[in-house]
């Protein structure tokens, strides 16, 4: 079972909380220390519940609270913990697209890693909170196989029957073989489709095969044969296959090397992993890059916005 690092909070009280995060706001100054206790401290169905509590006892819009008592990337990372789990993936795809340029890897990090049933809610959500269709959106800003591919991602086309067919397998392997390596250009039409729809567990089986057929894995194989979003989108697949928690990690690792940190995928991946499996990509995290998360964190971070990070990833 996955590890979270943020669990529904035991002696819960909304009212309490409510009041607590009332006084925190009111007057001159903020608390911020007591709104990161609270908030980082409770599941989002929780959190939903005080939010509930503040509009219908205390007459007011917590989120709208927060906003006008926060800022920068603290605010960031409490209001994206208020938000329901779609409602917040559903504004970092939108924000993805929105203005000039696209951010590719967020699309792909968010759209690659779901289930069919997890495509369909954020696709359902995406249009209530935008008025438009999220496939159609995503079409306007991708294009070629990128966007074939996460097209067929989100119309929700992966076999999920956890089924793993060994001939079928070795047969794929071969597809991607001769769409690939064997032949002059690449059919990416075929590594699209047999990416889109198998399983996560018979992927693995097919890139067993491919490494025994050809002598190199699947990541050489697309790392040579592929460039620009297809091949990041590709190799995020593959990666997502064979290590979920590692591809969290490695993605959070490169978040903070070198010069800067890109602070949204941070909050992004701490805030939406929190309840899921922050805790297992923390103990992958240490094992691949020799630190914990945390001291990462604490070195790229500062303020409230550090404390608030660090609240989510905890100690434990």
């Amino acid at each position: 079972m996955p590890t979270p690092t943020v669990r529904p909070f035991p002696s819960f009280k909304p009212a309490e909380d409510g009041d607590s995060l009332r006084a925190a706001m009111k007057g001159f100054g903020t608390d911020e220390q007591t709104i990161i206790d609270i908030l980082t401290a409770r599941s989002n169905a929780q959190r939903q519940q005080i939010a509930n509590y503040f509009q219908e006892s205390l007459g007011r819009d917590l989120i709208k609270d927060l906003k006008s008592e926060l800022g920068g990337k603290f605010e960031d990372v409490i209001v994206g913990l208020m938000l329901p789990p779609e409602q917040y993936l559903c504004k970092q795809l939108n924000k993805a697209m929105a203005g000039m340029g696209t951010d590719e890897s967020a699309l792909i990090e968010i759209l690659c890693t779901k289930t069919n049933d997890e495509v369909k809610r954020l696709v359902g959500v995406y249009e209530d909170m935008y008025d438009r269709p999220l496939a159609e959106h995503l079409c306007s800003e991708t294009g070629g196989y990128f966007r074939r591919l996460l097209t067929l991602i989100i119309t929700g086309v992966r076999d999920e029957s956890g089924s793993v067919d060994p001939s079928k397998a070795v047969q794929q392997a071969e597809a991607l073989y001769a769409a690939g390596e064997a032949k002059l250009g690449t059919d990416e039409e075929v590594f699209n489709r047999i990416m889109a729809h198998s399983s996560f567990e018979h992927l693995r089986l097919v890139f067993q095969e491919y490494k025994k057929l050809s002598g190199q894995t699947i990541e050489q194989a697309v790392k040579h044969e592929m460039s620009g979003e297809l091949k990041e989108a590709m190799m995020a697949l593959i990666e997502y296959t064979q290590s979920p928690y590692a591809f969290f990690a490695k993605r959070l690792n490169a978040a903070m090397e070198g010069m800067g940190t890109n602070d949204t995928t941070l909050i992004r991946i701490i805030v939406s992993r929190s309840e899921v499996d922050l805790g297992d990509i923390k103990s992958e995290f240490e094992r691949l890059f020799d630190r914990t998360l945390l001291s990462a964190v604490k070195s790229e971070t500062s303020g409230d916005y550090k404390k608030a990070l660090c609240a989510l990833i905890g100690t434990a």
